[in-house]
């Protein structure tokens, strides 16, 4: 069932990996930061990874004091530039092709530099469960602000943005350390795990809860569960199909074998 080296995919493994798209009629894709990887962005939680550098900012830190904030910021900037200069890689594309095909359901992301929707996922088929790194918006009345503005504002008066609509303070739209989760973006993501035949994992270690608990909710409802991760993830042993390789190279492959007919290469 698996490959014996992460770099190898094999002619079964991407055969048995078609066979589980064809056989499913309601996907549902669910992409970590391995996916995000593999364009050049990298991993905050691992070892190695941006939170090992640097110390998270805490939400309470952020509602409370203005330099927190102004840091807060500089880092969105810098993310910013990394998330634009990122290519679209074969793992997004392939994501796309099952999305938006009649058996696509809808993506869940932990990931939040809004790549899926850069290659070709409308904003209403994404589940964006630790929100969105390339918007902002105000936190008392949600009126939204591009980070451009933002930037804008900033360099202007010295100071962290402020609502234009109400005064309240402006932050992106990542959900931060301390920050409580989104409920009607969990309610839509487990809603999403409840309705499929087909559960697929790309580039997540499913440690973060709650989104690693909605593989369980999926297989619990009936569905199958495949998980494509370089690394091992604490569910291998109720996946049926794993493969611990390339997210890219190997949907890409399997896309081509499957019903889908190797579509994401032309997007």
């Amino acid at each position: 069932m698996m490959s014996n080296k992460v770099e190898d995919v094999s002619e079964e493994d991407v055969q048995r990996l078609a066979e589980f798209i064809d056989t499913a009629a309601r996907i549902v894709v669910f992409t970590g930061a391995g996916i995000s990887t593999e364009s050049g962005i990298a991993d905050f939680r691992s070892p190695g990874g941006i939170w090992s550098q640097i110390k998270p900012i805490q939400f309470d830190e952020f509602l409370s004091r203005e330099d927190m904030r102004m840091e807060d910021w500089r880092r969105r900037f810098v993310f910013q530039a990394e998330f634009d200069a990122a290519p679209i890689n074969d793992g997004h594309r392939g994501v796309a092709t099952i999305i938006n095909s009649t058996k696509g359901l809808g993506l869940i992301t932990q990931n939040i530099d809004g790549l899926h929707q850069r290659a070709g996922i409308a904003d209403s088929d994404v589940v964006e469960i630790h929100g969105n790194g390339v918007r902002a918006a105000c936190l008392d009345c949600q009126s939204p602000m591009s980070l451009a503005e933002a930037k804008t504002i900033i360099e202007q008066t010295g100071q962290s943005p402020r609502c234009g609509r109400c005064g309240g303070l402006v932050k992106s739209k990542i959900i931060s350390f301390g920050q409580p989760m989104p409920q009607d973006k969990m309610v839509d993501a487990e809603r999403l795990a409840m309705s499929c035949d087909l559960f697929l994992v790309l580039g997540s270690s499913l440690v973060v809860q709650p989104a690693a608990s909605l593989p369980l909710v999926a297989k619990n409802n009936g569905s199958r569960l495949a998980i494509i991760n370089k690394q091992s993830t604490p569910l291998d042993a109720i996946a049926d199909f794993l493969l611990p390789s390339s997210i890219g190279t190997s949907l890409q492959k399997a896309l081509e074998k499957s019903a889908l007919g190797g579509s994401s290469a032309n997007i």
